[in-house]
This record gives structure tokens, C-alpha cells and sequence, in this order.
């Protein structure tokens, strides 16, 4: 077996310590401090002394559901998150950010056909960076049909703007989980692509529960669904701790209405349904 990458025992350990549930006074200390830290907003949640362990500070489940659009046309934010690149593809390429380029093919693996791949020319794409601090769980944008899904091992670089900004094919290193979907609406594809960062040792999808990420797995594994319908606003899984989302979408699919730089929250409407 080949010798485990350095980013991969360190989210490990991490992921050993904030998975551990000390005594209660212990852990108020620790959830305490960590979000005075961070400076999270709990008004959507419950107080920190509620979480036994770091871990379940991090994947929190909002206390009540937010609102959004059930128009077919509003294509919704996944998640709380900073979005640090979007636009176009272009001769297979796509933006991890400005200046730095990697290939869609290479981001979405051998294991999704070579048809569905070649759909994304001329598409969108965005990507969302989801801080430590953020809200750590993903939901459905748009009503959906799961394909397949692919989780490719790899790295666990970070994904913060100093590192994007220095390491080429940094989404295309990182371990990874690629979702392929139709879009209810207009029957187009699109891929919602779940990139692993330092510390963020495991990400969850609610719909394959033997998935486990950052384990001992050096091949990728593809599983496939027939009849995998998720409606908009669905909860399908969570980082444990923040990273990236990325979404990349046949030619029109969706018009996007962010920009770089922008914040958005789960719920809000980022995009129109072609």
C-alpha cells in the first residue's frame, strides 16, 4: 500500500480529536473558544455547549429550515460560502482561480463516460469556498436525478486563496466526490463536485452511506443509481470542517447571477434555470 500523504495523517488526526467527545466542561471550553475563534454566527443554531464534540459543532444542522424559491427557474445556493471563481468553459478548461486553470476532464475522472464530459464545453462553472467558519452542509439546488457518483482518492491541500493561488491542479490533486445529475427542469447535466481540504477528513453524502472518505482506498469508486430523485433544498450530506463545492453545467443549463467575490448562503437563488 503506498505510503499515506502527509495532508492525509494530519486531516486524520484532526479528525481523531474533533471526533472525540471529552467531559462536558472540557468541550464547552473547546466549542466555546472555537467560536469566538472562527466568529460564527449561532442565531441559526443551537448554543455550543449543545455539541458534544467538535465535530458536531461543525456539521450543525440549522435549527429551522430556510426559505427559498420553489420556482423551477431559481437554481439555489448548495451552501454558505465565499464564491471564488465563475464563468465559462473553454477548450476543456475551468477556473480553480484567476490565472490558474485546471482541466474538467481531469477534475471529473475516468469513471463518468467521456459523453457526459464533453457536455460541459461551452458550460458554467462555480465555485464555492466554504470557510471554517461557515455552515459545513451541502443541500440539492435544483430539483434532480442522480446519475452516478465517483469518489476519486487524493490529497487534502487546503483550499484557501493562498493556496489556490499557488498550486496548479489543486481541485484535480485533492480527494474528491463527483456527483453527476440531470436537472428536472431542462434535462441537462450538470456535476456537483465535493473537494476535500486540509482537516476536512471525511465528507459525507447521505445517499451512499458506505462512502468513507480519507480512508485506506487508493482507487476510485463509482457507484451508480437508477431512479435517484432529490428535490431543491434537500440536506445530502456535510464537510466536517469547510472546503470547497464546485458545480459545472452543460451549455445552457443555467445563467449564473454571482460574482467572484461574493457571499452567498444556502437558499439564496444564484442562478436562472435556462
Amino acid at each position: 500500500m503506498n505510503k499515506k500523504h502527509i495532508t492525509s495523517l494530519i486531516s486524520q488526526n484532526f479528525g481523531k480529536f474533533a471526533s472525540k467527545a471529552f467531559p462536558s466542561w472540557f468541550q464547552n471550553i473547546i466549542n466555546a473558544s472555537y467560536v469566538k475563534l472562527m466568529g460564527l454566527d449561532m442565531s441559526e443554531f443551537y448554543p455550543p455547549h449543545h455539541y458534544k464534540t467538535l465535530n458536531a459543532l461543525f456539521t450543525r444542522n440549522l435549527r429551522e429550515m430556510r426559505s427559498f424559491s420553489l420556482d423551477a427557474d431559481d437554481f439555489i445556493s448548495p451552501c454558505d460560502s465565499l464564491i471564488t471563481e465563475v464563468g465559462k468553459v473553454k477548450n476543456d478548461y475551468a477556473l480553480q482561480i484567476k490565472g490558474m486553470r485546471y482541466r474538467v476532464n481531469e477534475l471529473l475522472g475516468d469513471f463518468v463516460p467521456k459523453e457526459s464530459k464533453e457536455k460541459m464545453e461551452g458550460g458554467d462553472f462555480i465555485n464555492f469556498y466554504l470557510s471554517p467558519k461557515d455552515y459545513h452542509r451541502y443541500h440539492i439546488p435544483t430539483n434532480l436525478k442522480v446519475l452516478r457518483a465517483v469518489h476519486i482518492p487524493g490529497k487534502f491541500y487546503p483550499v484557501n486563496f493562498p493556496s489556490l493561488k499557488k498550486r496548479l491542479n489543486l481541485f484535480v490533486e485533492n480527494e474528491r466526490v463527483v456527483i453527476e445529475c440531470e436537472a428536472v427542469k431542462n434535462k441537462k447535466r450538470f456535476f456537483i463536485v465535493l473537494v476535500s481540504a486540509l482537516n476536512v477528513g471525511v465528507m459525507k453524502v447521505n445517499f451512499i452511506p458506505e462512502l468513507q472518505t480519507n480512508a485506506d482506498v487508493e482507487k476510485p469508486t463509482l457507484y451508480e443509481f437508477e431512479e435517484l430523485y432529490l428535490n431543491k433544498g434537500d440536506d445530502f450530506g456535510c464537510f466536517e470542517m469547510g472546503s470547497t463545492i464546485v458545480i459545472v453545467s452543460e451549455e445552457g443549463m443555467i445563467k449564473p447571477l454571482v460574482k467572484v467575490g461574493q457571499k452567498v448562503k444556502f437558499a439564496e437563488t444564484i442562478a436562472k434555470m435556462l
